[in-house]
């Protein structure tokens, strides 16, 4: 079974719209399907695939030991697709405790399907790192503005704490490090991950051998969401240099999407964009993206970091300009018909000097914190 946690840093970014509209992607390319919402404080994804109110629920299941498992796991009106719902009604289904999380992995990952897609919450709650490193092979959601790209960052950064933690023995001294740092406050935040594993391959070998044979599994990746231009596209690079260069990190580039205004109508529709529209540029981008996962293998893959990382970026930029013409076309398509009015374009390009105008205004305070970091003597 393959696995794919589908998380990001920061709400907003379409997570659930990629994982729903995947999912149906590989339904049609004949796997079976499973579609777990695991936000639990706000699920809502069995409104993008068109499901109606489910009768049972993750959040049921969770606070009733005896509900069963199976009960919970919901045919769809799509072939192949079932669907786990969330429960956003039940309090504290967001606040698992350790046990509730532990009971629910085993269930998730003793499912009998092809493919079985986990849409997390935004944000770096414990559960959430939790449910995204049972596998591999977990996608990042992202979008071009620098709170997004900021958010997707920090989620790695964290999810890699994680794991470092899940690696080393209480009783460790790497453990100890660890905690040591944490409690002096800023300790996780003013060194860089390559440093802190030499301090640990110092004091404890054992632990950070274990840590280097649990990273070699880690290959999280990347799908940039939400593009206006081919230049956004260059924001996968920045991710990448930050993720090597702090995290020691390498991570694949899936693929980017346009924004399209398709989407709002196919969820207003309770259709997924690829059955509403199957032609449309997020449709398309979908499929492109559903496709390379496919051809990546069983959960535990393996690449050669140099050659397909170098690779998958190159051709995400490639992919961006194609795209991009195409979205071009398919405007002066809108317009020729009639179907789009010049006043719709003129509204549209309006709301997007609003956008660019917010984003100016946090890249700006951004340089600000950064600026006053610097003179404040900060060293990483």
């Amino acid at each position: 079974m393959k696995v794919l946690p589908v998380a990001s840093g920061k709400g907003g970014v379409g997570k659930s719209l990629v994982a729903a509209n995947m999912a149906c992607a590989f339904a049609q390319a004949g796997k079976k399907v499973i579609l777990a919402d695991l936000d639990l404080g706000a699920s809502n994804l069995h409104l993008i695939i068109g499901h109606r109110k489910p009768g049972h629920s993750l959040g049921g299941f969770l606070n009733d030991p005896k509900t069963d498992f199976n009960s919970v796991i919901a045919e769809t009106d799509i072939p192949n697709l079932k669907f786990i719902p969330g429960d956003a009604e039940i309090p504290g289904a967001a606040n698992l405790k350790i046990t509730q999380r532990n009971t629910l992995i085993r269930k998730l990952l003793s499912l009998n399907t092809d493919i079985l897609i986990l849409d997390l919450g935004a944000g770096t709650h414990q559960s959430i790192l939790d449910f995204f490193l049972v596998s591999g092979q977990g996608l990042i959601v992202s979008a071009p503005a620098v709170t997004a790209t900021l958010g997707a960052y920090v989620f790695l950064k964290n999810a890699i704490f994680k794991l470092m933690y899940s690696s080393f023995s209480r009783n460790s001294a790497a453990f100890a490090y660890l905690e040591k740092l944490r409690k002096d406050g800023s300790g996780f935040k003013m060194l860089y991950l390559p440093k802190m594993l030499e301090e640990i391959a110092a004091r404890d070998a054992a632990s950070f051998s274990k840590f280097r044979n649990a990273m070699e599994h880690f290959h999280p990746r990347l799908i940039l969401n939400m593009l206006e231009d081919p230049k956004d596209a260059d924001v996968a690079m920045k991710i990448r240099r930050s993720c090597e260069s702090y995290l020691g990190l390498q991570i694949e580039h899936l693929g980017v999407i346009y924004r399209d205004s398709v989407q709002d109508i196919s969820l207003a529709s309770r259709l997924p964009v690829i059955i509403y529209k199957p032609q449309s540029l997020i449709a398309q981008a979908i499929y492109r993206i559903a496709d390379k996962i496919m051809q990546t293998g069983d959960d535990n893959f393996d690449f050669t970091l140099g050659r397909n990382i170098d690779e998958s970026y190159q051709e995400a930029l490639l992919e961006a300009e194609v795209d991009f013409e195409n979205k071009k076309e398919y405007v002066e398509e809108l317009l020729h018909s009639g179907i789009l009015t010049e006043g719709d374009l003129v509204e549209t390009v309006k709301t997007q000097h609003l956008e660019i105008s917010k984003l100016k205004k946090e890249n700006s305070f951004l340089k600000q914190k950064l600026s006053k970091a610097i003179t404040q003597g900060y060293r990483p």
